[in-house]
C-alpha cells in the first residue's frame, strides 16, 4: 500500500518522516528501526536517522512504502 506525507520545507529527516507517516510512535523507536537496517529508502537500506529526504524520495518500513511529497502549489 502506498501512502504519502507532505512536508512545507526542502527536506525532512529520516526519523521525522517516519513519525509524520505514523509508522513510529517516537523518536527513539525511529532510532532503533533505522539502525537496525529495517527502514529502505528509495529501495535500499539506509542506517542513518538524519538521511534527509527530498520530495519524490520514498521509504519502506513494516511492509508499508510512502513518498515525499512538496508543498502544494
Amino acid at each position: 500500500m502506498m501512502n504519502s506525507i507532505r512536508i512545507n520545507d526542502e527536506f525532512i529527516k529520516l526519523g521525522q518522516a517516519l513519525k509524520l507517516a505514523n509508522l513510529v510512535s517516537s523518536g527513539v523507536d525511529a532510532k532503533f528501526v533505522i539502525t537496525d537496517g529495517l527502514v529502505k529508502v528509495n529501495g535500499e537500506v539506509d542506517v542513518r536517522r538524519g538521511r534527509k529526504l527530498y520530495p519524490g524520495d520514498t521509504f519502506t518500513y513494516n511492509g508499508k512504502t510512502v513518498t515525499v511529497e512538496g508543498k502544494a502549489e
